[in-house]
């Protein structure tokens, strides 16, 4: 039942007692607020880095060719290795552990045009499975399939951005779009969940794309998954892949600038423990920031029932009872803690909007967030220690005699 009486001697109390009152709110403010702030910050940065990773399969392997460092077989350093259709087979049909096999022939910045409208955009030469790959939407129509590349077909998937640039509000699907002057036809338009670039590709066949811009058999990159192997499993697999290319380009095994093998099923795996790391590192600082404002709880209890054992021997000695002196100290204490807990919940939360809203360029800073259900805890866990730090003294207080407690200076 709502007592108007005791709820009037507490904001009494804090009236009298302003800086007494600060310092408690504070303890308890300033301990959610840093606690909010650093989960909100390393969830943001998780965020950023994951998202790197949404764009591209997670367990792939890209090969690149590159140049050769060190002399071998006679041959001297600094030669270039040019990747191709044979090296695509083989790692296709040959190499145990790979799923999804594709490659890419890119050529950058062609002019792309649809009747009035244009533009410069890089265009990739890849197979169907490079969906798989690029994590590639498709938003209308269709990707790239195997009778495009056998036919080698003139045919184009374009993404979200390139749409809107060439065909505005109209339908892109069956017109054809002229790229470097040659028609081909648009049967797909794709969205990208990684970055603004990825919007800007188009997509055409292998085949068509070495074909008509002379590229030969020349590939630029192949890329593979690896299906569900672990890290070691594909370590394996990069280092048969790499022993196959060394040999058919006669490069040394070890020479890394020769070709050059991103494992992300390493890369992946080390930022999840570089985030494991940091996780343990924030609640620890969070921990020790939370127990830091429950000693000052503590201590600052402490001395308000020190300062108010002369009030308890006046209260006693008027005929109240110590269950309700104690009472009283705590509601005070909840009061408190309760609502300095709850704005520095809100600073914390509004900090991290603030920064989310403002650093939206910032590719490693994503979307810092918090879970509520921690945040909440931790503002409960300092209400109870604010209670328990004035209960013991409170109920000892109480427990004096009112003749002993009047004495108290």
């Amino acid at each position: 039942m709502f007592d108007l009486d005791k709820w009037q001697e507490i904001f009494s109390t804090i009236q009298k007692n302003k800086l007494r009152t600060f310092l408690t709110g504070f303890s308890v403010a300033w301990g959610i607020f840093m606690l909010v702030i650093l989960l909100g910050s390393g969830k943001g940065i998780e965020n950023g880095v994951t998202e790197s990773f949404r764009d591209d399969a997670t367990n792939s392997l890209w090969i690149s060719a590159g140049r050769t460092a060190v002399p071998y077989k006679g041959l001297k350093e600094g030669r270039r290795i040019q990747l191709d259709l044979d090296d695509y087979e083989f790692i296709k049909n040959r190499v145990e552990g790979t799923e999804f096999v594709t490659n890419r022939y890119v050529m950058w910045n062609k002019s792309v045009n649809y009747e009035a409208q244009g533009g410069s955009y890089p265009i990739r030469a890849t197979t169907p499975e490079h969906l798989e790959l690029e994590k590639t939407i498709m938003t209308n129509g269709r990707y790239l399939n195997e009778d495009d590349l056998l036919e080698r077909r003139k045919v184009a998937v374009i993404g979200k951005l390139v749409k809107e640039d060439l065909f505005k509000n109209q339908d892109a699907l069956g017109k054809y779009i002229k790229i470097q002057g040659f028609p081909f036809k648009v049967i797909g338009v794709f969205n990208d969940e990684g970055s603004e670039r990825e919007m800007r590709m188009v997509y055409i066949p292998t085949s068509t794309g070495q074909m008509v811009f002379s590229g030969g058999r020349k590939l630029g990159r192949i890329m593979t998954t690896v299906g569900d192997a672990d890290l070691m499993e594909s370590y394996i697999i990069s280092s048969n892949i790499n022993r196959y290319l060394a040999q058919r380009h006669s490069f040394h095994p070890r020479d890394a600038r020769a070709m050059y093998i991103r494992n992300n099923v390493a890369e992946f795996q080390k930022f999840a423990e570089l985030f494991a790391n940091i996780r343990i590192f924030i609640w620890f600082v969070g921990i020790g920031t939370i127990l830091a404002g429950i000693v000052g709880i503590s201590n600052i209890m402490l001395i308000v029932v020190k300062e108010r054992t002369r009030e308890i021997g006046i209260r006693k000695a008027m005929g109240a009872s110590p269950n309700s002196i104690i009472a009283l100290v705590l509601t005070e204490a909840v009061f408190i803690t309760g609502i300095a807990g709850y704005i520095g919940l809100v600073l914390g939360v509004f900090l991290l909007e603030t920064l989310s809203e403002n650093i939206q360029g910032v590719e490693m800073f994503r979307n810092p967030e918090i879970d509520f259900g921690v945040a909440i805890s931790a503002t409960i866990l300092l209400v109870i220690s604010g209670v328990v730090a004035g209960y013991i003294p409170a109920k000892r207080a109480a427990s004096i005699e009112p003749v002993v407690a009047l004495r108290e200076d």
